[in-house]
């Protein structure tokens, strides 16, 4: 199998949705004539044209609600967000309008729309460039949410996002872009929602992550290993819908869980994995369930970030206390 970075994966799968389907459509700011400002969609303009890859105005609301109408004609809008911190200007037509037009309408029109968007810290970028509130996302019933971690995932998951009828965010970690390198199944390729994948086996504790965090606290399962702790890494793949089932099943086997996320603290879907477990799986806790995140501030300025994103220290120092709880 080929090694493709993130974004390479992701490239090449838009543009066999593209051919496969000629009901695909992509659209957003520089998307086109520029490929995108991470080159997610380099070339795809050149090849399918300009009115199936379409440069928008600087308006994240009306990226959306041109998705939200082309979606109720029939088509596949694939629309980009430049960062996950600009959803805030659409926030109207995503929680009022894509959320609930199924709904909304007795399933006469389904909203064939995946959103994709980066988020996340680690590249220095300015404020609302490195926002990650997946959690309030989530809490939109109607949205599904998908977080990959590899290469791999990113290509299987995101194709199985463009085929759903029902809207999807399908958010990508930014400074995995180019550093995620991984082994991609070529030809089509498709990874089902709703199923985590075990990234590491172990038999102490279990890592919960998702997305930019799988890289952080496998490292810190490898620390944890030199110290004699066996630490399994479960990666959730997607919070909506949740593998409520693995999720379990993991917890079961080890005992003990840590939660680890990106976003701020408080009411982030770490506390929604950390209800669900208290939930399912309770009487065979060993220790209390702990989460490690980011701070209940905005992401910092450039030179403050590595203080606020979890790192492999802070992951391990929480695998110890749990273990030795």
């Amino acid at each position: 199998m080929p090694v493709l970075s993130m974004i390479e994966a992701i490239r090449t799968t838009l543009d066999a949705e593209m051919a496969r389907d000629d009901r695909v459509m992509v659209l957003g700011e520089d998307v086109g004539k520029s490929g995108g400002v991470f080159r997610a969609t380099d070339g795809l303009q050149e090849r399918y044209g300009a009115e199936r890859v379409v440069d928008t105005p600087v308006s994240e609301a009306a990226i959306i609600g041109a998705s939200i109408g082309l979606a109720t004609a029939g088509l596949v809008p694939v629309p980009e967000l430049q960062f996950l911190g600009f959803a805030h200007q659409a926030w109207h037509q995503i929680g009022a309008q894509l959320a609930r037009f199924r709904y909304r309408t007795n399933g006469r029109f389904p909203t064939q729309v995946t959103i994709r968007a980066p988020f996340g810290g680690g590249v220095r970028a300015p404020e609302l460039h490195s926002d990650a509130f997946e959690a309030m996302i989530a809490h939109n019933p109607g949205l599904k949410v998908v977080v990959p971690a590899t290469a791999a995932d990113a290509k299987g998951l995101l194709a199985t996002a463009v085929r759903d009828p029902d809207p999807v965010f399908f958010l990508e970690p930014l400074r995995g872009y180019r550093l995620v390198r991984d082994e991609v199944p070529e030809g089509e390729h498709l990874v089902p929602f709703g199923q985590a994948r075990v990234a590491r086996s172990g038999t102490d504790v279990t890592l919960v992550a998702w997305s930019g965090m799988i890289p952080v606290v496998t490292e810190a399962a490898e620390l944890a290993a030199e110290e004699g702790i066996s630490v399994e890494v479960l990666d959730l793949r997607t919070l909506v819908p949740l593998d409520v089932d693995g999720l379990a099943a993991s917890v079961e086997r080890t005992g003990r869980a840590v939660v680890v996320q990106e976003s701020a603290l408080t009411a982030g879907f770490a506390s929604e994995v950390v209800a669900t477990l208290q939930e399912e799986v309770f009487l065979s806790l060993e220790a209390p369930i702990t989460r490690v995140s980011g701070y209940d501030t905005p992401i910092p300025m450039p030179q403050l970030e590595d203080h606020y994103i979890p790192d492999a220290a802070r992951v391990l120092s929480a695998v110890r206390a749990t273990v030795a709880y």
